[in-house]
Parts: C-alpha cells; sequence; structure tokens
C-alpha cells in the first residue's frame, strides 16, 4: 500500500491544531481510527520514522521469515474515516514541549497539537558485547526481516538466537523450516518463555522445540562475539563457543520514549499513565500500544506495558474515546481501562494460545486438559491463578487445543470487583461463550478435542 498524496488532509492556517498521533504503528493508526469513531471531526496528522504505511509486525518472525507471506501482505487497511489524515512518513517526532503544546520533527519543523498521542511504540533492544556487528540481527521492521531472511536462506547456515521469548522460539522454528545446518538458542533462564508461562508448561516447549532439531544452551548469557569483519562465533559466559554464522538477538525490547523526556513524564519503563490512558495528570496526551504502561482494573492497579497483538486495539479504542470527550469538552463516562490481553504464537507445527495474564499466576499453574505426563507432542491446556482466581490460560498444540483455550474466556472476563455491565461495557469485541465448569483435582482431567484433519 503505498502512503496517501503528500499534502492531502494538511492542516491549513485557521483550521486549528490537529490532534498528532506520534508513531505510524498499528496502535497509532487505530488510534486515528477510533478518534474519528468518537465524534471527533478535526485534523490528524500521523507522524512515523518508517516509510511505511502502517502494517503488522507478528508475522515478520514467522510467516514472512518463512517466506510464506509476502511483505504487501503486512500493510493494514485505513477504515474510510481516516482518509482525510495528514501521514508524515519517514520523519521522526525528536522532542516535545508539553507545556507549548509543540512536538518538533528530525527536520527541524515544529508541528503545534491541540492533543497528542504517544504511539511510537517500541525498538529491539541490542547486545552489548565485543565483536563485529556484521552478521547480527534483530526482528522489529520490514528492513529487519528481509536482511534476516536473506541470511536464513543461505545454505548450510548455522544459527545462533539470543533469547528463548516469543520472538526468539518462533525465530528458530523458522530457522529450521528454512534447513539451516544448526540452530541454537541461548538464555540465561532455565526453559524457554519461562516468564510468561512457568515452569510447568515452558518444560513442555523445550522439548518439543528439541523434538524438532532446535538445540539449547540454557543458564547461561553471552559475553562476546569471534570474528573480524563479520561474526563467526558467539562466546558464551559459560566458556563455550558456539559456531555462527547468523546471530538473532532477541532479547527484548526498549521504548521510544526519548523525545518525550523533560516533560515530568514518568518514562522509566515506556510512559505512565492512570486508568484511562492519559499521561502525566495532562487530559490532551494519552498513551496507546505497547509503549504506555498502564493499570489494568481487570487485575490490580499495578502499572505493566503489554507487548501483545490484542493491546494497540484495546487502548487506541478507549484512549480515542477519552481524548474525543475532553476535546467535546464533555465526560467520557467509561469504567477504568480493563482489557483481557491476548497473544498467539506459531512455532513449528504447533500454536501457544493465550487469553488473559498467565504471567500473574504461573507459581499457581494447572493443566485443565490434555496430559502433560503422556504424549509428549500432545494438545494441552493450563490453567493460571491467582489467589485462588483463574487469571490466563494458555493451550499448546493444534486447533483444538487454542479452541478449549477460548472457552475460558467468559471466566477470565468475569471481574469480582465491580458489576457485570462495567465488564461488558470494558469486554469490546469479546463475543460471549459458554463457560465450562473448571475440572476439579478428583476428576479426571478431559482429553482436548481433535478435530478431522483438513486435505
Amino acid at each position: 500500500m503505498t502512503a496517501p498524496t503528500a499534502g492531502v488532509g494538511t492542516p491549513t492556517a485557521g483550521a486549528g491544531a490537529p490532534v498528532v498521533v506520534a508513531g505510524a504503528s498499528m496502535a497509532g493508526l487505530r488510534a486515528a481510527e477510533q478518534l474519528r469513531a468518537a465524534g471527533w471531526d478535526g485534523p490528524i496528522t500521523l507522524v512515523g520514522d518508517e516509510p511505511h504505511m502502517p502494517y503488522n509486525r507478528p508475522p515478520l518472525s514467522k510467516e514472512v521469515l518463512a517466506g510464506t507471506a509476502s511483505f504487501d501482505s503486512l500493510a493494514l487497511r485505513p477504515r474510510a474515516g481516516v482518509s482525510d489524515v495528514h501521514w508524515r512518513l519517514g520523519t521522526a517526532v525528536v522532542r516535545a514541549d508539553l507545556d507549548r503544546r509543540t512536538v518538533e520533527l528530525d527536520g527541524g519543523e515544529t508541528l503545534p497539537y491541540r492533543a497528542l498521542v504517544v504511539a511510537t511504540g517500541m525498538r529491539a533492544r541490542r547486545l552489548r558485547c565485543p565483536g563485529p556487528a556484521t552478521g547480527r540481527h534483530t526482528v522489529r521492521t520490514q528492513a529487519d526481516a528481509r536482511g534476516l531472511r536473506e541470511a536464513l536462506t543461505r545454505p548450510g547456515a548455522r544459527v545462533v538466537v539470543v533469547g528463548a521469548g516469543f520472538i526468539g522460539c518462533e525465530v528458530a522454528a523458522t530457522a529450521v523450516a528454512l534447513g539451516a545446518a544448526e540452530v541454537t538458542v541461548v538464555d540465561p533462564q532455565p526453559l524457554p518463555m519461562v516468564g510468561p508461562l512457568g515452569e510447568l508448561l515452558a518444560g513442555s516447549l523445550l522439548g518439543r522445540h528439541r523434538r524438532r532439531g532446535v538445540r539449547f544452551a540454557l543458564g547461561t548469557g553471552v559475553t562476546g562475539f569471534r570474528g573480524e569483519e563479520r561474526v563467526t562465533g558467539v562466546v558464551l559466559a559459560d566458556g563455550r563457543v558456539l559456531d555462527a554464522d547468523v546471530v538473532v538477538e532477541s532479547v527484548g525490547s526498549v521504548a521510544n520514549t526519548e523525545w518525550l523526556e523533560g516533560n515530568g513524564l514518568d518514562l522509566s519503563d515506556g510512559v505512565r499513565t492512570d486508568e484511562h490512558l492519559r499521561a502525566g495528570g495532562r487530559p490532551e496526551v494519552v498513551a496507546v500500544g505497547d509503549v504506555a504502561r498502564f493499570p489494568n482494573a481487570r487485575y490490580d492497579g499495578v502499572p505493566r506495558r503489554v507487548e501483545h497483538w490484542s493491546i494497540p486495539t484495546d487502548t487506541a479504542k478507549h484512549a480515542a474515546r477519552v481524548l474525543a470527550a475532553h476535546l467535546a469538552g464533555a465526560d467520557h463516562g467509561l469504567a477504568p481501562f480493563a482489557p483481557l490481553p491476548t497473544f498467539w504464537s506459531d512455532q513449528h507445527d504447533f500454536r501457544l494460545q493465550s487469553f488473559g495474564a498467565p504471567g500473574l499466576g504461573r507459581d499457581d499453574a494447572r493443566v485443565l486438559a490434555g496430559d502433560l505426563d503422556g504424549d509428549p507432542d500432545g494438545d494441552v491446556l493450563v490453567g493460571y491463578h491467582r489467589a485462588g482466581r483463574l487469571v490466563g490460560v494458555v493451550a499448546l498444540g493444534g486447533r483444538g487445543a487454542a479452541a478449549a483455550a477460548a472457552r475460558y474466556r467468559a471466566e477470565l472476563l468475569r471481574r469480582p470487583d465491580v458489576e457485570q455491565p462495567a465488564v461488558a461495557q470494558q469486554a469490546v469485541e469479546q463475543p460471549a461463550v459458554e463457560q465450562p465448569a473448571l475440572p476439579q483435582p478428583a476428576v479426571a482431567r478431559p482429553a482436548l478435542p481433535h478435530p478431522a484433519p483438513t486435505a
């Protein structure tokens, strides 16, 4: 998709300052769309540092990297309501003055705003280790994925993935599928994805990867890289050296908030917001997407960033309603923001599907269906509990496992601390589903359904 013609929708003198959306991400696009849906008909300027229109990032480490989907397929189709938005692509916001309500662009231009949407997202964290830089990759942008795919498709590639989180495990699985000679995942944790999954399910995940050809060096980190002009090896903290032609650094992310410094905001981990995604006590400034650190009323008052695919849309919808009401001089009338986080991760021939916040219940994880002690590659569903309450579920396996996880959404959407209508108000686009009874410990766990295979 190409960007709209330059100048279309450009705010003109006397038309009033626009709402500036900083970040041409999915969250930025959704915020612009939801502002229109909430009734704001004034000017909107959307600024993004990449040259592309907003696009879907999850396939970068899976289908696009594997070559089963094109880069063109990533483009998000803007809704008709934002056809008059002024796009400033290939341009970064480098500074903001929230008192004067202006942002400065990398070319020196200053834009006044009536309201500001922070949607600048995250960037990949890099390892600070001695050694050559050539041959080291991240996966965050289209440019990243293009370079990594070219490296992975070279015959005989020896791949070391640093970091056993979502992206690291997905890239490792894709590298195996592309025929890499060796694929090794390095992580200081004892198990892959143990943070969000806990030990119970992470142990099963480790076995599934190993049986499909991925090697692991766990409980150790990286201290340096071998090679002259390009990487030839990875030096581990335990003294081992892994041969490598391709290194993928999947060691977390860093919030793009430097441009907001000096404005009195809490930027210690993203942009700290209140329960309505407003930043720094300023009703005209909201944050959306994975850069927003917000309290989720569904669980507690602790502000957290959430890097799940559902969050850009969820945050944009709530923040836009709050912002549009402020611009109209009205009360938004919304209950505190309380999204139900959702994520999935495709790895090899299986999928992880989650609803809720399993990381909050890692210490009380229980198998709800399936059997971790039986078929090592069988479907399994794990529930995560905090103070006896189900706060998340994760399915591991095929389509039957994912469908079983979805049946627990009704239980996860229920909040004991508020009236149910308030929950329904926040549970946008969450269809009602029949709630299955939770299995009792004395009863045998049910087997998960296995749909008939398709041709």
